[in-house]
């Protein structure tokens, strides 16, 4: 089960570990229920990563702030720095979330 954020002074301080992706997402969100089957396989498939799930509702204000206008939408940090966004309104399918993540280190 992914990680849940906790607080903003958690979601800053996970900003700026070697590599986080943040996953944001609602208990509501039927595009988000669509791909929680996947996510444990993904976070398998990519142990370098810290994946850290966002509750859209608990945390508008770090949304608004990431420029989150759809979920489920993924953001990738380094150290600090973003290097990746996967942000829209769309279902995803895998293929695109994986392709999402290699992008990140490439």
């Amino acid at each position: 089960m992914m990680e849940k954020l906790q607080s903003k002074e958690q979601f800053e301080q996970l900003k700026n570990g070697e590599r986080t992706i943040f996953m944001f997402s609602a208990d509501w969100c039927p595009d988000c229920r669509v791909i929680e089957p996947i996510l444990p396989g993904l976070e398998a498939d990519f142990p370098e990563y810290e994946f850290i799930y966002v509750d859209r509702d608990e945390f508008i204000d770090i949304c608004q702030e990431m420029d989150i206008f759809g979920i489920p939408s993924f953001i990738g940090f380094h150290d600090g720095q973003e290097v990746g966004r996967f942000v829209s309104k769309d279902r995803k399918t895998r293929d695109e979330i994986e392709d999402f993540i290699n992008s990140l280190s490439a």
